[in-house]
């Protein structure tokens, strides 16, 4: 039985909180959680103790490497903020820990250099935890594509579209700060840019992007007439009839996890998305050149009215169409069955010389359209051979964020990067 430490319980950590507690206690259990605020490492331990699972030893931010020393964890799992997961992973495998990662793996090349020389000199593994891979309508395209049922694949079009529920909660919580996430390019594009690298087996090679933020944020509000504005919607009138406001207190998770946590660090969860200091994109568009001569258009918009994707795949033997419609959540707002879930999915083959037909695809149980319990089952139960090879080593996180980083520095060159440029890239 292998023995767990989690660092960084906020929204993100409940899916592995619960499944080491409830489905994998023969295989796994926690010995302890770290954080910054004691408020949320309590409500962690109330997770855990409802399944039967003991409550575990509690240790500050600042105690992480004496969390370390003190109990030998067999894995770490971070699912602190961005900008710290190079940290904590790093200090984790020197102190002789393995170690799985919420995505992105980190936010910038420098950063991502560091975890991989750290892999080299410890011998330790770092898991990534891409939950779409294992969704089955995502599995289903990498399988389509490893039998050549378009053949060589020439270029891909993707359109993410995110809606005013969960694509606005990016702009309401740390997210908004580039320092923090990377902005949407690293932070949610590293999911779209991996499955790209997964579904066509290759690596991006040059990269060319614009974006702005044009919907959220207090200019752009002003810009359409907005007159009125707050910095949060708790305790405000102006946001009781606000459809972009998100109010904590009527969700049982979102008061645990911070409202009731906010008199510790002072961070607002429910902040206005047409506030100031916004300083990510809400509007992208990225052009990527891949080792393998295939192209890649990509989109991303966080204020649509749906939320899903549109994926289509041209190739030397015919076209592929994916579209799918998502349910929409707030992360940490006690829908985690849902996260993700599938409300419809078409998957269309349209070979050269032949009649179109449609791939049958099976909807999973559980978030991200069944993803997270393939995935959990991967990371913690007895999978087996896995012939679509989901699982995501150090590598397929760097490469999955070198897109993003290439594509933010594109824009403020507002010229082509090329991935070579990176150090972390060469070797393996």
């Amino acid at each position: 039985m292998k023995s767990y430490a989690l660092v960084g319980t906020g929204g993100r950590s409940g899916l592995y909180l619960e499944a080491i507690a409830r489905d994998y206690r023969e295989n796994a259990r926690w010995v302890a959680f770290c954080d910054t605020n004691q408020t949320r490492m309590n409500y962690a331990n109330s997770i855990i103790t409802k399944y039967g699972h003991a409550a575990v030893p509690t240790w500050s931010a600042s105690e992480f490497d004496a969390m370390i020393n003190t109990l030998h964890p067999d894995v770490v799992i971070v699912t602190s903020i961005d900008r710290t997961h190079d940290h904590y992973i790093i200090r984790a495998m020197e102190l002789g820990c393995d170690v799985i990662s919420e995505k992105p793996m980190t936010i910038d090349a420098d950063r991502a250099l560091n975890i991989v020389n750290t892999i080299k000199k410890t011998g330790k593994s770092l898991r990534v935890t891409f939950n779409y891979r294992y969704a089955p309508h995502h599995s289903k395209v990498r399988e389509l594509l490893m039998k050549r049922t378009i053949g060589d694949v020439y270029s891909v079009h993707f359109e993410w579209m995110l809606n005013t529920q969960h694509g606005a909660d990016y702009f309401r919580r740390w997210h908004r700060d580039k320092r923090n996430s990377g902005g949407l390019l690293v932070h949610k594009a590293t999911h779209h840019f991996d499955l790209v690298n997964f579904w066509l087996g290759t690596e991006p090679e040059t990269v060319y992007a614009q974006g702005a933020l044009r919907f959220y944020g207090r200019e752009n509000a002003e810009l359409r007439g907005v007159k009125q504005f707050y910095s949060r919607a708790h305790g405000c009138k102006q946001a009781e009839n606000d459809p972009f406001a998100l109010h904590l207190e009527q969700s049982e998770s979102l008061t645990a996890l911070y409202l009731a946590a906010e008199f510790e660090d002072g961070y607002y969860r429910d902040q206005s998305v047409f506030s100031d200091g916004i300083n990510i994109e809400d509007t992208m568009s990225v052009l990527v050149k891949y080792k393998n001569r295939a192209l890649l258009t990509y989109s991303l918009n966080a204020y649509l009215p749906l939320e899903g994707l549109n994926v289509v795949f041209n190739g030397s033997q015919g076209r592929m169409e994916m579209k799918v419609i998502e349910t929409s959540y707030v992360n940490a707002g006690g829908q985690r069955a849902d996260e993700g879930g599938l409300e419809s999915c078409q998957i269309m083959v349209y070979p050269m010389f032949a009649e179109p037909w449609e791939a049958p695809v099976a909807y999973g149980e559980g978030g991200h359209g069944g993803g997270d319990n393939v995935m959990l089952n991967d990371l913690f139960g007895e999978p087996g051979i896995d012939p679509l090879q989901r699982a995501a080593d150090h590598r397929a996180g760097a490469l999955s964020i070198l897109t993003g980083v290439a594509a933010n520095l594109s824009m403020q060159r507002q010229a082509p990067v090329n991935i070579d440029e990176f150090e972390v890239t060469r070797g393996r």
